[in-house]
């Protein structure tokens, strides 16, 4: 059988292929077991640059499981790291040092830092990035506050991601929760506010931002807006095919835009 793509063209071009820069694709794991996960690799490893372990869940899994799960991912090219409320809670308990020893030792490389929940100085978020940076980690931050009534004045949020990148984040991430409603760039349905995405986009590198956008209308947006090489996060497990497909112009919510 020949290869599809000696056939069909993707109609959507400039796609970057891994390893990439552009065009991150990070998933939100809710729970997957070694199992799922192994499915979920199998078949969409090339569209997944990240797997975050959502929200503060890394303690729940059995330390053998956590392991594997940790490896398997690697195996396939992809790193793994906790969820942004997880250092949020380890800062409020005092045990970052120790958190990122533990992290360390099971081989993850990289850690999100937020303060989605709780509340940073810009001096205790810079010494964050900083001390994870010391600890030979990666670093992706999140800014934006996860309740709706409690969200930040934009001038802020683009002025601490502008910081975050400075310190040494290497991209920020726009909150929008798994919801994609009521939060960040999005109204209460879930739908872009152009105004918020455009005074976004007027500051900080589109390279360096992360638009969650677990919501398929959002998705198909922000790939006609910006193109295949936008860079999406907390997608779910379940749409990561669905995903590229859009990415690559290869469904009618983006092919339709170059008809």
């Amino acid at each position: 059988m020949q290869n599809w793509e000696q056939m069909i063209l993707p109609p959507l071009k400039g796609r970057p292929p891994k390893p990439r820069n552009t065009g991150i694709t990070m998933v939100l794991d809710k729970g997957l077991s070694l199992t799922e996960t192994r499915n979920l690799l199998e078949i969409g490893a090339d569209f997944i640059d990240f797997i975050k372990l959502s929200f503060g869940t890394i303690p729940l899994y059995p330390p053998s499981i956590l392991k594997q799960k940790i490896n398997l991912a690697a195996d396939f090219g992809i790193p793994v790291y906790p969820g942004g409320t997880f250092l949020e809670i380890a800062f409020w308990e005092k045990v970052v040092d120790r958190v990122f020893d533990q992290l360390s030792a099971l081989d993850i490389h990289w850690v999100e830092i937020s303060d989605g929940t709780i509340n940073f100085s810009p001096k205790e978020r810079r010494q964050l990035i900083t001390n994870a940076l010391h600890h030979n980690f990666k670093v992706i931050t999140e800014v934006g506050k996860k309740d709706p009534e409690h969200q930040p004045d934009p001038q802020r949020l683009m002025q601490t991601a502008k910081e975050d990148l400075e310190c040494g984040a290497e991209w920020v991430i726009i909150e929008a929760r798994e919801s994609g409603t009521n939060i960040g760039v999005y109204d209460s349905l879930g739908a872009v506010i152009s105004e918020k995405l455009d005074m976004i986009c007027s500051v900080l590198p589109l390279d360096k931002i992360i638009w969650e956008a677990p919501l398929k209308n959002q998705q198909a947006f922000l790939i006609n807006r910006f193109g295949p090489g936008v860079n999406l996060g907390n997608i779910p497990t379940t749409e990561v095919i669905a995903l590229e497909a859009l990415r690559r112009g290869l469904r009618s919510d983006t092919w339709k835009i170059i008809l």
